[in-house]
């Protein structure tokens, strides 16, 4: 029997060797799989540290790891600046000429319905266009006449507020102007630089003779009142002369809002006689005063106003208007394609919605300005929506919004049916259901936690969008009159997003209202981050809800 032939090995090192080798990558001291497994880890964790500068960076320009010098001590300083020149004494004053200018807004409004009544009622009679406004018009003069008495009721007041209101803004900025040396010599002093410390100089501000003019005026001012009360009175004897009984109606409201006006200004009078400039400010004030004033106004002449409700009731009513308009749609269209579209349909219209999202958000802005908007106040004029005067408002933002929130939520809906068992329809088929009834009764809910998580995440895309509705919201900061009802809908407003894209380029690094727009910011990043947690939460629920 001949000896079998030796067999020799390709890779002639030895086999312990050999082995340890096997799967070595680029880097020598790790195995491919250690390297794919460190890579994607590496990722994961840059994802966690990218956020948590984001969180931080925020943080420190907002609030600040020194509270004192974050936004909320310098809101509490601007507060305190505030009442100590005297800005806040002028201001109770000019609550009593709002008042009046009040009435006038009231009593201008009704003539505009009118007016329109009027000019309509001229065109039925035949009338050319230019001739029912004028006669109109002259059907109005005395109204007219009304309305321009009633606005010279004011006049004393003004004449006093004038005066008092250049003291006043000279005293603030006085105490400012002090304020900014005395910070420029702590700077100069923590930096060892005890020679230009020494060179900045300053005298503090005598506040006692700063407001002493405002409380010399309060003789005047209670003779102004009065003669306001009387002329408020004598417009309660002489009604505003209507012209038939729709605008009787129309001003039937007139006299309660004189008799209200005539009831505040005994108290508008006991906070001047008591007001006191040194009176401390609770310590929370600069907190509160950001979350419930109704103004944010900022590089004013006057006084500069943080507050963010104005702008998240914008965001929040342009997000409902959006959601109302998405969920039905984005919902629907998820059901329809997954349950009942043909094979042809799903690879038109799954697309087609999908492609929305590579849409940029500013060319649908230009959409909204140029088309929709325009469209918008077309329908109005031709009455089939009730008559609003701005193309940029809430409805226009809401329905772009809409239609960028429509494929995340139907992507998401989609999926969250995708996972229900197929044993849930096969059931329901075999127990006699029809395709409707299935899908109302047994894949809605089997998926319902799966689309609360798709309109979640919606909601969370269309609060955070910036170039939308700072291109069609109208960008008006105010808080629209809820009592209009639906036609609340038809009014321009600011969101956050918008109102940091448009002032943080303008805005004075390290000064007050940088640190304002970083502190909507965080606002923001913190409902942004609840709803994505909460999202997270359902999504959860709903893997344990179908095993």
């Amino acid at each position: 029997m001949s000896p079998s032939p030796q067999i020799k090995r390709i890779d002639q090192r030895p086999l312990r060797e050999a082995i340890s080798t096997r799967g070595r990558s680029l880097v020598p001291w790790l195995t491919k799989d250690e390297l794919i497994k460190y890579f994607f880890g590496a990722n994961a964790w840059m994802s966690i540290v990218v956020l948590g500068l984001i969180m931080l960076s925020l943080y420190s320009e907002s609030i600040g790891f020194n509270p004192s010098r974050g936004f909320f001590g310098e809101n509490y300083r601007n507060l305190l600046v505030y009442r100590q020149a005297g800005l806040e004494f002028v201001d109770i004053l000019k609550k009593e000429t709002s008042g009046i200018d009040g009435l006038g807004k009231y009593l201008a409004d009704v003539r505009l319905k009118e007016l329109l009544r009027l000019i309509a009622q001229g065109k039925r009679d035949g009338k050319p266009a230019d001739q029912a406004l004028t006669d109109a018009n002259n059907a109005l003069t005395p109204f007219d006449d009304y309305v321009n008495r009633l606005s010279t009721l004011g006049d004393p007041l003004n004449v006093i507020i004038s005066p008092l209101g250049d003291a006043a803004t000279a005293t603030r900025d006085a105490v400012t102007d002090v304020e900014h040396k005395k910070q420029e010599k702590e700077l100069y002093l923590r930096s060892n630089k005890k020679e230009l410390a020494d060179q900045v100089t300053y005298q503090e501000v005598d506040l006692d003779a700063a407001v002493k003019p405002l409380h010399d005026a309060l003789p005047s001012i209670q003779d102004a009142n009065v003669k306001l009360a009387a002329g408020l009175a004598l417009f309660l004897t002489q009604p505003p002369p209507a012209l038939d009984e729709t605008m009787k109606a129309e001003l039937a409201g007139f006299n309660e809002q004189v008799r209200g006006l005539m009831a505040v200004l005994p108290t508008y009078e006991n906070e001047l006689e008591t007001w006191n400039p040194h009176l401390p400010l609770p310590w929370y004030k600069g907190v509160t005063d950001f979350f419930f004033n109704t103004n944010w106004l900022t590089a004013s002449s006057w006084q500069n106003y943080y507050g963010i409700l104005p702008l998240l009731a914008g965001s929040t009513l342009i997000s409902i208007v959006a959601l109302v308009i998405a969920v039905p749609l984005g919902v629907g269209a998820g059901v329809y394609i997954n349950q009942i579209a043909t094979p042809w349909e799903q690879h038109i219209i799954k697309p087609a919605i999908e492609f929305i999202s590579a849409i940029p958000s500013v060319v649908l802005g230009f959409f909204g300005v140029a088309v929709l908007g325009q469209f918008l106040l077309q329908l109005s004029q031709w009455g089939i929506l009730p008559h609003f005067s701005s193309r940029l408002n809430i409805i226009t933002a809401g329905i772009l919004l809409a239609f960028m929130a429509v494929p995340t939520i139907f992507t998401l809906t989609e999926d969250a049916i995708n996972n229900v068992p197929r044993s849930f329809k096969e059931a329901s088929y075999a127990l006699g259901a029809n395709r409707l009834q299935t899908i109302w009764r047994i894949i809605l809910p089997a998926s319902l936690s799966g689309v609360i998580s798709a309109v979640l995440l919606g909601f969370g895309r269309v609060i955070g969008e910036t170039m939308v509705v700072l291109l069609c919201a109208g960008n008006s900061i105010q808080i629209p009159p809820m009592s209009d009802g639906l036609m609340v809908l038809f009014q321009p407003v600011h969101t956050m997003t918008g109102i940091i894209a448009q002032e943080l380029g303008e805005a004075e690094r390290g000064g007050i209202e940088w640190h304002a727009l970083f502190m909507v910011g965080l606002f923001l990043f913190v409902i942004s981050l609840g709803i994505n947690f909460l999202a997270q939460r359902v999504v959860k629920r709903f893997k344990i809800s179908i095993g």
